[in-house]
């Protein structure tokens, strides 16, 4: 029956040949070979390279996805396959050409023993993986002319695959642009992970209430065909317990983290990397039949539910004890699995020396998640491998690197110290004495440089304990304790352990890196210096512009030369700034641009059911939902906007320049004040879309769900793009970049990567609006001093919220009261978008007026693209290879 559906999906010229060459794979499929004898793991590697030839035109695709379907690898159900079956069995045919790149790659590795880097996120937010991965084995169009041989568009099969539930945000998105990088320069370097079963969730919008919901995101539910299982490679995760002696640790729970390996292909290279991605699995040595006969499930599946819970979802509500203990949990699975797995790793490649393993291997810790990376390393080389602490710290200290991702002291992680002894016992004893080496080492380092008092209070914002040691004099001491009447509540503060731990500490813009050493960590600036260093975040050019954007990408091939060497050199793009004026250019690059608004046009309208006008300026806002963002500045603008064009005459609105206004980012599921602002979004939508009066002049859409796939089809139709986040605020940002590579322009502050995206692209470029990071904390101080008088275009807007043009009226009365002093719904305007709302206003004034000049808007936009070389992650890997990992190309041959 299978056969026979699959048979009729076909075009009727194919069904013929086809069905001739089903029955002759058949045949093939059904010879055996007996042997008596044994053979070792090396020879049945050998034999299966033999039995399947790499396919590398169209047409041995084709045969390819065939065999997969006649072999039975696809989890078909026998009477019935559809376009996901058909998706499947390309995916497949594609992973086995990855395999044997993959293969050579570990080979390679293996053999050379380099040293390897390896880069552990709680995020890897992929995206779809078919169209990436034979991009980068740059055989779209075999794939393409195969499918369509057999009646099938690869466009409309890349729409079946679900995106892996791995990920939020920039955080994630980052983590996969760097594993895509690290392929493509051919570096030794693996990412690390976990495998969510429901990812962080997916998002809808409810249609009668028009809020935000929440549903699970099952993005396993019909398996993962990039991943490959490992169940050989296992190791032990213990939590709880108690310690005996000086420092055993007798674990109280445990599970098994088990692998499951996915592969990352670089583009035009052999070489292909792995993400490997954790997964819990209890522990079991003699299931208890009795006691679940007698219903004590709890008893029997304990340890079943335990890893379960585990790998549900990432970021689970932490605002319970258990809630706390879960991601903790999570992010100690993630530490220890990889870390056991990394010496394993270097053991098996011969290394013996243990003083010499910075020499082989380097752990990036990508914000504070992973930062239990290091006192982990520390556990195992002292209790399993028997190093002293003395020499355990010195290689730990020059093994693990942290990169920070927040300027926000209130943002950085810490955890409750009570939670931490009883989850982590044995940790907390090297926590502790880390700390307090840490602290005799700073008050012997600058004895005699400050006095007591300077001393305690410089050591106060630096230890590992928060609100632990007594505030004396003296400076803290071990074992000392604050008054339980006068405490706050002892913490755990991990940034400070990665800043102690790490050999360098790196910002991810140049503006971040500033604040982070003259600010966030001025206290380890003034310990560490040498250990501060600036990357600049970059995106991939092969997924944000190749490959989501073939329209412009072929543009720009014939603009540049003829050549498609701007996919892995960027600074070829510059290339495109000798004719920015050209007319035929422009002609075409326009209509590159209108081809992917219409593909937007039609997305917007399957997804929302509201249809917006090709002809206005698409202007786009996507990212994750969060105050210090300000979506809520932008969508106030648009209701300012709103009813400036409905006291126009009908001359006037002529003279308007219509826009399609787009908002997406997920609202995290207890962040309140972040879902009210998605609900202000969809009741102006409601209202302005359905105004007979503004018709075409302006339409509001909140898309749902945003995920990487969303983002390569907004990103590319984008003509405006809005990065308005409070200055000194945003670590870097990483979607300005890709609009800025799709020749988007940005409406933005001075804040994160705006900033050098502002000096590439030229101050005539980028409309820059807001105050700068250091007149922030005055501007706070004279909102809270009762000093700042807001623009009356601010009161207006937010007083004709307040009278029910949008919603129910008094709905948005703690999301407007968040941006007043003393109304007790919110922090007095703490990301002050009273004190920007003029400049912002004024300013989209100015991106009207630069639209009019369609000729001049298109030259912008190529400049855009042509000057956004520096954005390329391949940069960034690169200075993170070479100033921070000190590995080099370990290219397959």
């Amino acid at each position: 029956m299978l056969f026979t559906h699959l048979f009729f999906s076909l075009s009727l010229s194919h069904q013929s040949s086809f069905k001739n060459q089903i029955k002759t794979l058949l045949l093939k499929t059904n010879e055996t070979t007996k042997t008596e004898q044994k053979i070792n793991a090396a020879s049945v590697f050998e034999e299966a390279e033999k039995a399947v030839v790499i396919p590398k035109d169209a047409d041995g695709i084709k045969k390819s996805i065939q065999r997969q379907i006649a072999t039975g690898t696809i989890p078909a159900i026998p009477t019935y396959f559809d376009n996901e079956d058909m998706y499947q069995a390309t995916a497949q045919a594609a992973r086995e050409q990855l395999v044997e790149r993959w293969n050579d790659t570990y080979e390679h590795f293996h053999k050379e023993n380099p040293k390897q880097a390896y880069y552990i996120s709680m995020e890897f937010l992929q995206g779809r993986a078919l169209t990436n991965a034979i991009g980068n084995m740059k055989l779209t169009g075999e794939y393409s002319d195969a499918l369509r041989s057999l009646g099938y568009s690869l466009e409309s099969l890349a729409e079946e695959e679900k995106n892996m539930g791995l990920g939020n945000g920039g955080l994630g998105r980052l983590a996969a642009c760097f594993l895509d990088s690290i392929a493509t320069l051919s570096l030794p370097a693996w990412g690390y992970g976990m495998r969510y079963k429901y990812g962080l969730f997916k998002q809808g919008i409810d249609q009668t209430t028009g809020q935000q919901k929440e549903y699970a995101d099952d993005w396993l539910v019909r398996g993962n065909p990039w991943e490959i299982p490992r169940p050989q490679i296992s190791y032990p995760i213990s939590f709880y317990g108690k310690i005996e002696g000086d420092s055993k640790w007798v674990p109280g729970q445990q599970v098994a983290a088990v692998a499951y390996d996915t592969p990352i292909p670089g583009y035009n290279t052999k070489n292909c990397i792995s993400l490997r991605l954790w997964d819990a699995q209890p522990i079991v040595k003699d299931f208890n039949l009795t006691a679940f006969n007698d219903s004590d499930y709890k008893a029997a599946m304990g340890p079943t539910n335990l890893a379960q819970q585990m790998m549900a979802v990432l970021y689970p509500g932490d605002a319970t004890k258990e809630g706390k203990a879960l991601r903790l949990s999570q992010q100690y699975m993630l530490c220890s699995a990889s870390v056991q797995d990394i010496l394993a790793r270097w053991k098996e490649r011969g290394n013996t020396d243990w003083e010499k393993l910075p020499e082989k291997v380097c752990v990036q810790m990508n914000d504070t998640h992973p930062t239990l990376a290091a006192p982990e390393l520390m556990r195992l080389l002292i209790d399993e491998e028997g190093l002293t602490w003395e020499k355990s710290w010195e290689i730990t200290k020059k093994t693990v690197a942290y990169t920070n991702h927040t300027v926000m002291p209130e943002a950085l992680e810490k955890w409750p110290l009570d939670l931490m002894e009883e989850l982590l016992p044995r940790h907390m004893q090297i926590i502790r004495q880390i700390d307090q080496k840490f602290m005799n080492d700073v008050k012997e380092a600058f004895k005699g440089k400050k006095d007591d008092k300077e001393m305690a209070a410089f050591l106060k914002a630096t230890t590992i304990l928060e609100n632990v040691y007594a505030d004396s004099v003296g400076g803290p001491k071990m074992g000392d304790t604050m008054e339980k009447a006068e405490a706050p509540p002892a913490t755990v503060r991990m940034a400070n352990l990665c800043c102690i731990a790490g050999l360098s500490i790196n910002g991810v813009a140049q503006i971040h890196s500033d604040i982070v050493k003259a600010f966030t960590f001025k206290e380890f600036a003034e310990i560490y210096g040498y250990k501060f260093q600036n990357k600049t975040n970059g995106v991939t050019p092969r997924r944000w512009l190749a490959f989501c954007n073939p329209e412009l990408s072929k543009v720009i091939t014939k603009w540049v030369g003829n050549t498609d060497a701007w996919i892995t050199d960027t600074e070829v793009l510059r290339k495109l700034m000798d004719n920015a004026k050209n007319p035929e250019l422009q002609k075409e690059w326009k209509e590159a641009k209108l081809a992917r608004k219409q593909i937007c046009k039609d997305y917007i309208k399957k997804t929302t059911g509201i249809d917006v006008p090709i002809n206005a300026m698409f202007d786009i806002q996507v990212k994750r939902i969060h105050e210090y963002k300000r979506q809520l500045l932008n969508i106030l603008g648009i209701i300012y906007r709103y009813r400036q064009i409905k006291a126009m005459s009908k001359e006037e609105r002529a003279k308007v320049v219509p826009r399609v206004c787009v908002f997406g980012g997920k609202a995290y599921a207890t962040y309140i004040q972040a879902k009210r602002i998605v609900r202000l979004v969809t009741a102006v939508g409601e209202v302005v879309n359905n105004d007979p009066e503004i018709g075409d002049l302006m339409k509001v859409v909140f898309v749902p769900d945003y995920n990487v796939s969303v983002a390569e089809t907004l990103i590319p139709a984008s003509e405006l793009s809005q990065h308005i986040s409070t200055a000194g605020t945003e670590a870097s940002g990483t979607s300005n970049m890709k609009f800025q590579m799709n020749g988007c322009l940005i409406i933005g502050t001075l804040d994160g990567a705006n900033v050098e995206i502002r000096e590439c692209v030229g101050d005539d470029h980028f409309f820059l609006f807001g105050i700068t990071e250091d007149e922030v904390e005055p501007a706070r101080e004279e909102r809270a001093a009762g000093k700042f008088v807001a623009p009356k275009t601010f009161l207006d807007t937010i007083e004709y919220v307040r009278s029910g043009a949008f919603g129910k009226k008094g709905e948005f009365e703690e999301l407007l009261g968040s941006l007043e002093g003393n109304s007790g719904f919110g922090q007095g305007d703490y990301f002050l978008v009273g004190k920007d709302f003029q400049s912002y206003i004024e300013c989209q004034d100015e991106v009207d007026e630069a639209y009019r000049n369609q000729e001049g808007w298109t030259e912008s936009s190529i400049l855009s693209t042509a000057t956004s070389g520096k954005f390329n992650s391949d940069r960034t890997i690169d200075q993170y290879a070479k100033e921070i990992w000190d590995i080099k190309p370990c290219v397959v041959p």
